[in-house]
């Protein structure tokens, strides 16, 4: 899979999420979502993406991968 297209899906997942007026529901929404609905490939691709800069990453999904990579290492 193409870290192109794991941006893009996770970006769309933003746009439904960003909508939600509690930031905090917000990031928590998408990093649920990531970790539910997307295989380990998946998750470790875009958090080593997000580890490099996460270029073309929206901001509240930016956090959300973040947050996601520290449930992993804990």
């Amino acid at each position: 899979m193409h870290i192109e297209n794991l941006v893009t899906m996770l970006n769309q997942i933003n746009s439904f999420f960003a909508t939600e007026p509690d930031r905090e529901l917000g990031i928590e929404g998408i990093r649920n979502h990531v970790q539910r609905f997307w295989e380990p490939r998946m998750r470790r691709l875009i958090i080593a993406h997000v580890q490099a800069g996460g270029a073309g990453v929206e901001p509240l999904a930016l956090e959300a991968v973040k947050r996601l990579e520290a449930v992993k290492a804990a």
